[in-house]
């Protein structure tokens, strides 16, 4: 008997389904950045290639793709620029990184640049292509690729921001899937690849006590604060496409939210862990008006690349809300912008005081509760009250440190190209993923959607944000250098 096609269903959103083979993790056979001569190459792809050829023997070909009217001698040059300033030179690495490297100068929508392309990729058959260059190109790109044949057998990362709303997010996934299955779509958000993010979910389920508390019944409220005390830089054109909300709240941020309230996973793998945090995603409500300040810094529409009268955000606040027995009424507080105080990422876990004050004294809100500082150095410290010295029964807030170490591991951009080259797909979002974080800041995503305050540099951004807090108000990262102590007298 013989049986008809099974019918494979479109996802919700109405694009093709993706393509189904199976999943190879045959390593990458060839490297192509396309982007080559432009800010992100410079900061993080050339010292990861230099990573990748000093700890894992990388000997493919590394293709620049770029539309600068460049030579391959200028981008050895920009390549060696780029490790003096991001590191060091490894004069033996760089040698073989200089011996590996090609370029291709040429339009990203002109058919001749993909041709000299398939040209130079010789016998390859299982490239891998990082699109590092505007979400506005990426369709163009995966469509040139397909049509001069280098995208057969290839692999694709794409860098966030995947999309520029809900709808462009699933128009870019029905170009991919038209041309690649999911396993081969590499979405990648560096995020992931830092070692205290990967840290929040080994420590949230490798250890039995937090989980009587990590509910609504004992958490008060929680707070992520991505500060950076720097402004757009050189990258002015690039934020002017993004914002604050496009930028880090709608990967970044969110992602770091999932491994914080996510149900336990069944097991050490990608999809048991990927589901878990999905789920966790299409849980929370989407936000609205009331929800989110948006502010940009005093001197922003100065800055190279920058409108003049741009309505972009350098900064936003946003509480939101996640609809499931373990977060009920749990506000979720995230802020992240630029020109702050300090540059920090960190997550205030605020517990419930007891019912009962015994002693009747007047203590703040956030007395009791768990400090994940995620870079740029690595705490984990628990906020607790103890009795100060004397006759009577009087305390204070201190911070007990049970980790403060420097960064450790790979740098995240290393260690995702290469996951990607062999098909890891573990620290990459999910096509499912990466819309559920559309639909939530989706009603917000425009610059004339909500207010638009100014802040100065130096601050922690506008004032109107602190209307989002309840009693407590926001809890303000320390520098990288403050002393415990010093930590625990904000507490």
């Amino acid at each position: 008997m013989v049986r008809p096609p099974r019918r494979v269903r479109s996802c919700s959103s109405g694009c093709p389904a993706p393509r189904r083979t199976a999943i190879s993790h045959e390593q990458s056979d060839a490297i192509v950045f396309f982007g080559a001569t432009g800010d992100l190459a410079y900061k993080q792809i050339f010292p990861a290639l230099q990573g990748l050829l000093q700890r894992h023997r990388l000997d493919v070909p590394i293709i620049g793709v770029a539309r600068s009217g460049w030579d391959l001698e200028r981008l050895r040059a920009r390549a060696r620029e780029s490790l003096e300033r991001h590191g060091e030179v490894d004069e033996e690495a760089f040698a073989k990184l200089s011996s590996l490297l090609g370029y291709i100068d040429g339009d990203y929508t002109d058919p001749k640049t993909f041709q000299r392309l398939r040209k130079a990729l010789g016998d390859a058959k299982r490239p891998l292509h990082y699109l590092a260059i505007p979400p506005s190109m990426f369709t163009p790109v995966i469509e040139g690729l397909a049509g001069c044949g280098c995208i057969e057998g290839a692999r694709v990362i794409v860098e966030k921001p995947f999309g520029r709303d809900l709808a462009s997010a699933r128009e870019l996934n029905q170009v991919l899937h038209r041309h690649l299955s999911e396993h081969d779509i590499f979405r990648m958000d560096h995020f992931l690849g830092k070692e205290p993010v990967q840290n929040l979910l080994y420590l949230r389920f490798a250890n039995a006590l937090l989980e009587p508390i990590w509910n609504a019944g004992h958490v008060r409220a929680v707070q992520i604060t991505m500060a950076e005390e720097f402004g757009v830089q050189s990258r002015g054109k690039f934020y002017e496409e993004a914002g604050a909300i496009r930028d880090v709240l709608q990967n970044h941020l969110l992602q770091v939210l999932a491994l914080l309230a996510m149900e336990p996973p069944s097991r050490n793998a990608s999809d048991p862990v990927r589901e878990q945090q999905a789920q966790l995603l299409r849980a929370i409500r989407p936000l609205d008006r009331a929800s989110v300040v948006r502010g940009q810094y005093r001197g922003y529409r100065d800055e190279p690349g920058v409108a003049p009268d741009s309505g972009v955000e350098t900064y936003v606040a946003a509480k939101l809300a996640i609809d499931s027995w373990r977060w009920a009424d749990v506000p979720f507080y995230i802020r992240a912008g630029k020109r702050l105080p300090v540059t920090a990422t960190e997550v205030m876990v605020e517990f419930h005081r007891p019912p009962l004050e015994v002693f009747g004294e007047l203590v703040p809100a956030r007395s009791n509760h768990l400090r994940l500082r995620l870079g740029p150095d690595v705490r984990i410290a628990l906020g607790l009250r103890i009795k100060v010295g004397g006759d009577q029964l009087i305390g204070e807030d201190v911070e007990l440190e049970l980790a403060n170490r420097p960064p450790e591991g790979r740098p995240p951009y290393e260690r995702l190209l290469g996951d990607a080259m062999n098909g890891q797909t573990d620290l990459f979002a999910r096509q499912d993923t990466v819309e559920a974080e559309w639909r939530v800041v989706d009603p917000v995503v425009g610059d004339d959607v909500t207010p638009l305050y100014e802040y100065d540099a130096g601050s922690w951004g506008p004032p109107e944000a602190d209307q989002l807090v309840g009693d407590g108000g926001w809890s303000d990262p320390a520098p990288a250098a403050a002393s415990p102590e010093t930590t625990a007298t904000k507490a």
